[in-house]
């Protein structure tokens, strides 16, 4: 397949001036944004993607999930298409590039090809995948989870936010509940630019990063089960103290991923205590816990342990628990050869480059068992991301964008 001549480059300009737009929806209180899933601002952010697509002569199909597919027509109306994208939803302290720059990515790259009146064989789809971030629904890619067949899809419309709402009604009111049918499109490949979320780019100088492996994660919801009783009269060995019981899990979950360095990490994530007063011992604290690593054996020999553990220290507080499996997925290794359509472009084009593993869980990691899949990262500046101080500059977006213009086009074949 041919490929794109080293002197094709997106128009970063258009690209940035997009990202900064679309950071208008749903502004956070300290310069990122909230739009989390299924809110009146995700609505909102969809509608714009929608008119900036339709604009570029895409035509937009929605499934069931409420996923979007902005499809570009090829030559071959036989072909594969390809897909690139990413999510559109946020934390609710997020910033303006995680997701973002992977579905606006993928538009620039229709966008270019406009400018330039270059055909493709294969059409191109922009995707936005509903519910990525999990923050709001748990578990997190859990549209895409359901069109690779990993979640079920009445069991996905099932799921419920922290106020009871569920996943399929909050669909159905903001109006993204397509017609089409989740999982039915067959993909060529698919693509996903993104933001590192880690410090190693920048640290080491480097403009790219090529995403050769994604680590696996298990989410834990765990529940402990004390007493309430008065702070000031409950004698110390008498309390059953849920409070003290989370933080030793604390301490075990990091003890834990301490062991199996350099790559595997863990932590307590949300966290909430009942009755939550300051002079009564904590009855009940619900809490999640996020560990991860690149090889599955690590991630099961932590999961075991941290299980292990919660039981002896439970047993010594003399205090109930409750241990919930939420979310998980083996380590993924991606398509070799879109590995290397990425890695090629970012030589031909000149940008310096090094393999990683990517530490976070992104739709790629779903659709890489249904479809050749890979990633490419840019820098993110102090590695800080899931924080409304998340921050790119404007020439590690349009390096990123260059080298997924490259890769997408390249196996999408030029038509002369």
């Amino acid at each position: 397949m041919a490929a794109p001549g080293e002197n094709l480059r997106i128009n970063s300009d258009r690209l940035w001036d997009s990202l900064m737009e679309m950071a208008k929806i749903g502004p956070g209180v300290a310069g990122g944004n909230n739009r989390q899933t299924l809110t009146d601002e995700d609505g909102e952010g969809r509608h714009l993607f929608k008119r900036w697509c339709e604009a570029a002569g895409l035509s937009v199909g929605v499934d069931q999930m409420g996923t979007m597919f902005a499809r570009r027509e090829g030559t071959d109306p036989d072909a594969l298409p390809v897909y690139v994208g990413s999510h559109l939803d946020t934390q609710p302290t997020g910033g303006k590039f995680d997701g973002v720059l992977g579905v606006l990515g993928g538009l620039e790259i229709v966008r270019t090809l406009n400018d330039l009146g270059i055909r493709t064989r294969h059409p191109i789809v922009v995707t936005n995948w509903t519910n990525e971030e999990g923050t709001r629904f748990a578990p997190a890619m859990l549209a895409s989870g359901v069109f690779a067949g990993v979640h079920d899809q009445a069991w996905a419309y099932d799921r419920r936010d922290a106020k009871g709402k569920r996943f399929g009604d909050e669909l159905e009111r903001i109006g993204w509940k397509g017609d089409e049918p989740v999982g039915q499109r067959r993909m060529k490949a698919f693509f996903e630019l993104h933001i590192e979320q880690g410090p190693i780019l920048e640290d080491e100088g480097i403009d790219i990063g090529v995403v050769t492996h994604g680590q696996g994660l298990k989410w834990l919801q765990v529940t402990l089960t004390g007493k309430e009783s008065h702070t000031g009269s409950t004698p110390m060995p008498k309390r059953r103290n849920a409070g003290l019981g989370m933080a030793r899990v604390t301490e075990l979950v990091h003890e834990v991923a301490m062991d199996y360095q350099p790559d595997a990490v863990g932590a307590i994530g949300h966290m909430e205590v009942y009755p939550n007063s300051r002079n009564i011992i904590a009855g009940r604290t619900v809490f999640t816990i996020d560990i991860r690593s690149p090889e599955k054996e690590v991630l099961d020999a932590m999961d075991a342990r941290i299980r292990e553990g919660i039981e002896t220290i439970c047993e010594a507080l003399d205090i109930g628990y409750e241990v919930e499996q939420v979310g998980h997925f083996d380590p993924v290794t991606f398509d070799p050869g879109c590995v290397k359509a990425i890695r090629d472009a970012a030589e031909r084009l000149g940008y310096s480059h090094r393999n990683i593993v990517s530490g976070a869980g992104h739709d790629a990691c779903w659709i890489n068992r249904v479809a050749p899949t890979a990633m490419v990262m840019c820098p993110c500046v102090d590695g800080l991301s899931h924080n409304e101080a998340e921050e790119i500059s404007k020439e590690w977006a349009a390096a990123g964008c260059d080298v997924l213009f490259h890769a997408v086009v390249e196996t999408a074949e030029i038509v002369e």
